[in-house]
C-alpha cells in the first residue's frame, strides 16, 4: 500500500488553515523510495511560497544528530558511553562532587543527569561550551543522578559536545560536520544559523493574539548555549537521510542488516545502532511522547508497535520525524509555526491513512470517577525561571504557570496562566487548553515516598516540590 500524496497534501493544507501555520514540508521514506510535498508560504510577508528544498529550524531533533556523532566517537575510539565525564573533562565540577565524579555520557544522551541548568551567560563564542562547564560548577541537583527522567533542553548535550571538542581537537560544529553530515549526503544540513542559505530559509512564526495570526517570530534563533541540542537547520530529505540509520533492521533488535556486521555506507555499526534505540529509561509521563528515551532518541508505542521519534521546537519553527523500523518507514513534517503536538499527529494521521503501519494513539482521557487526596499533590514545583502551583477547590485541583519575564513578554504579558487539572489516573494528568491556540497537555505528578508529590513532570521537564 502508498501513501495517497494528494489527499495527503490537500489535508496538510487544510490543517495549516485551521492551525494558522503559514507552511509544512513533508517527506515520507518507505521501502527506500523517497516522497516530498510542501504546502504554503516560508514567510508571511513576502508571501515567498515554501519547497521541499526550505529550510526549516530543527530545534531538538538536533540531539539526535549530535547524539550520532558521539556513537561514531564510541566506534572511532577517543570517547565511551559508561566512561565518566571526568575522563575527557578532569576539570568537571558540580555543587555534588559524588555526582561529579560518576556522571557519565549515558546518562546525557538519555537525560538522567539531574543537574540544574545553572550556566549563566556563557557568550556567543566557539569556547561557550567550555565555558558552560566551567560556569555549573556550583549547579545543584534537581534530582540524584539517574533517579528519573528530566529533559535537559541545553546543558546535558552541551556538556556532550565539550567532550567531543576535547577528545576530537576540533569544534563541536566541524564534528558533526564531519562524523555526519558529509557521510549521509547531508548538503542542505547546517549547525551554524549563519550558514543557512537566507533565500531557502523559512521564517519562524508565532501567533501574538487570534486576531492578529502568525507574524515573524521576535526570536531569530535560539542562544548558542543549544547548539549541540537545537541548532541544526535541514529539509526533509536530509531529515529522511538522519532517519535512514535506523532502518532496514526490522526493528531494533531483529532483521539482516542488525546481525550482519557494519555495511559499505553505513554510518553507524549496527550494535551502535542497536544501542540507540535499546539503552532505554522511563518516561515519567507517557502520553506527551512516549513511555521511554533511548540515546537520542524517543521511544514511542503506537497500538502495541515500537515508533522512534525525533522532535525539536524553536519560537517559530517545528520538527517532527517518526521512525517505524518495523515497516520499513519514516515520515518527517517541518513547520514554521503553530501548535507542536496536535498538529503533527493529525498530519501523521493523515499521511499514514492507507498504508499498513500503527496510526497516532489518541490522547488520553480523564477518569470522571477517580477521587484523589488533593492533599498529596497541592504545593510549588519549581526550577529557575519557571514555577508551577498546584492548589486546590474542594476535591478538584488547579494547575497556575508563572513563567519568569522573558516568556511572559512572548506570551504577550500574561504572568499566570491556569489550567484544571483532570486526572487520568493517580500520577497523570490531563491539561485542557486555557485559550484556543494552546495543545492540551499531559503532566504527571509522582514519587511519593514521604506522602506528597516530590515531583511534577510536564513536556518532559522535571520540577522539584519546593521553591527554587
Amino acid at each position: 500500500m502508498t501513501v495517497d500524496i494528494e489527499a495527503a497534501r490537500q489535508r496538510v493544507a487544510e490543517l495549516l488553515t485551521e492551525y494558522r501555520i503559514p507552511s509544512a514540508a513533508v517527506g515520507i521514506r518507505h521501502g527506500g523510495r523517497i516522497t516530498e510535498f510542501a504546502v504554503g508560504v516560508r514567510d508571511v510577508t513576502t508571501g515567498a511560497p515554501a519547497t521541499v528544498d526550505t529550510i526549516y529550524q530543527c530545534g531538538s531533533m538536533t540531539k539526535t544528530w549530535t547524539a550520532l556523532a558521539f556513537l561514531r566517537m564510541c566506534e572511532l575510539g577517543p570517547v565511551a558511553l559508561d566512561e565518566p565525564v571526568r575522563t575527557w573533562l578532569p576539570e568537571f565540577t558540580l555543587a555534588d562532587s559524588r555526582v561529579a565524579a560518576a556522571l557519565t555520557p549515558r546518562q546525557l544522551l538519555n537525560h538522567t543527569s539531574g543537574i540544574e541548568e545553572s550556566f549563566g551567560d556563557p557568550g556567543e563564542g566557539e569556547d561557550v561550551y567550555a565555558r558552560m562547564v566551567a560556569n555549573i560548577a556550583d549547579a545543584p541537583q534537581v534530582f540524584p543522578l539517574g533517579h528519573t527522567h528530566g529533559y535537559s533542553p541545553a546543558l546535558g548535550y552541551a556538556i556532550l559536545a565539550r567532550i567531543m571538542e576535547v577528545a576530537g581537537g576540533a569544534p563541536w560544529h566541524d564534528i558533526l560536520r564531519r562524523l555526519v553530515f558529509e557521510p549521509l549526503g547531508q548538503r542542505d544540513t547546517t549547525c551554524l544559523p549563519w550558514e543557512v542559505d537566507r533565500e531557502r530559509a523559512a521564517t519562524g512564526h508565532v501567533v501574538m493574539s487570534p486576531e492578529q495570526g502568525p507574524v515573524p517570530s521576535p526570536v531569530e534563533y535560539l542562544p548558542r548555549a543549544y547548539g549541540p541540542g537545537g541548532w541544526v537547520n535541514s529539509t526533509v530529505r536530509d531529515v529522511l537521510a538522519l532517519a535512514g540509520v535506523f532502518l532496514g533492521t526490522g526493528g531494533s533488535t531483529t532483521g539482516a542488516a542488525a546481525r550482519a556486521g557494519r555495511g559499505p555506507g553505513a554510518l553507524l555499526a549496527p550494535a551502535s545502532v542497536r544501542e540507540m534505540m535499546d539503552s532505554r529509561v522511563p518516561v515519567p509521563d507517557p502520553y506527551l511522547f512516549g513511555p521511554e528515551w533511548a540515546l537520542g532518541l524517543i521511544v514511542c508505542d503506537w497500538q502495541g508497535h515500537t515508533v522512534f521519534a525525533s522532535d525539536g521546537s524553536t519560537i517559530g519553527h517545528n520538527a517532527r520525524l517518526r521512525i517505524f523500523p518495523e515497516h520499513d518507514l519514516a515520515i518527517t513534517v517541518l513547520t514554521n509555526g503553530g501548535p507542536r503536538e496536535s498538529f503533527a499527529a493529525r498530519a501523521f494521521d493523515a499521511i499514514l491513512a492507507g498504508l499498513d503501519a500503527p496510526r497516532p494513539p489518541e490522547p488520553p482521557k480523564p477518569d470522571p470517577a477517580l477521587r484523589l487526596d488533593p492533599a498529596r499533590y497541592v504545593g510549588e514545583y519549581s526550577r529557575p525561571g519557571t514555577r508551577f502551583e498546584v492548589t486546590a477547590r474542594g476535591d478538584r485541583l488547579r494547575l497556575a504557570l508563572l513563567p519568569d519575564p522573558v516568556h511572559a513578554r512572548i506570551l504577550g504579558g500574561t504572568d499566570r496562566l491556569e489550567y484544571d487539572l483532570l486526572p487520568i489516573s493517580e500520577t497523570h494528568f490531563l491539561v485542557p487548553p486555557s485559550h484556543p491556540d494552546e495543545d492540551p497537555q499531559t503532566l504527571a505528578l509522582y514519587d511519593f515516598g514521604e506522602g506528597t508529590a516530590r515531583y511534577l513532570h510536564i513536556n518532559c521537564r522535571v520540577h522539584p516540590r519546593g521553591p527554587a
